[in-house]
């Protein structure tokens, strides 16, 4: 997929410090559909080349996380049946599973960095000019208030953050109707009920984690896709 548009950026240990608190996403099959104007899901694509393994951190392999995103952009998104199509792509930039043995008092707790890209199929184009990073968290519960790693494998670790992925992806879209239609009060109204917590790091001090310079990878090349049949979820 030449076309493809990626953040590539580095994660630190120092990200650990700053894990807040929130809520873990509800399976949107069970809950009413948001109006997403014109949207139709064309191609879901995630890509997980470059990730970084923030430590502590139990391990995941590059194919586990494409499959466990995938599926969560699919539950979200796969049943719309808007007029135009729209390809969601994302790239896995680093992730942390709570692991168990950890001191109680760290609480430790997991994370996933993303990086998301819209393209719409008619124009060929991307609806954006940067990629969008985004920091999920995976949510606490009472279970958890001593760090998922005692309660939760890490399949579940990974799968909540997925889940908490797809949503995040879902209210960047919602802050941008123009893109899909959509009529600006019927996407505030949208957005306010999926009560997505603030990205905690959007509003830290990076100069803090020493993170290097983004480094985005740019194409010239025009997509020229094909939607697939949506598998029924």
């Amino acid at each position: 997929m030449r076309f493809l548009t990626f953040s590539r950026r580095g994660v630190t240990a120092g990200m650990i410090s700053l894990l807040l608190l929130g809520c873990a996403a509800p399976d949107p099959l069970g809950q009413a559909q948001i109006p997403m104007g014109d949207f139709a899901l064309g191609f879901n694509i995630v890509v997980a080349d470059n990730m970084q393994q923030v430590p502590p951190s139990r391990d995941a392999t590059p194919e586990e996380w494409i499959a466990v995103i995938s599926s969560e952009i699919d539950r979200r998104f796969g049943a719309y049946e808007g007029d135009k199509l729209y390809h969601i792509a994302l790239s896995v930039d680093a992730y942390s599973l709570a692991p168990p043995g950890i001191p109680v008092l760290l609480s430790p707790k997991s994370v996933l960095v993303i990086s998301a890209n819209i393209w719409d199929d008619a124009a060929g184009v991307k609806l954006h000019e940067a990629p969008n990073q985004i920091t999920i968290f995976e949510g606490a519960s009472p279970d958890t208030i001593f760090g998922s790693g005692f309660t939760r494998d890490r399949e579940e670790q990974m799968q909540i953050l997925a889940r908490n992925a797809a949503k995040r992806v879902q209210a960047w879209m919602l802050e941008n109707p123009q893109w899909f239609g959509i009529d600006p009060d019927a996407a505030n109204a949208a957005l306010e009920g999926l009560d997505v917590p603030p990205d905690p790091l959007a509003e830290a001090d990076l100069t803090a984690l020493e993170l290097p310079e983004m480094a985005v990878a740019e194409t010239s090349a025009t997509p020229t896709v094909t939607p697939v049949p949506r598998p029924t979820p």
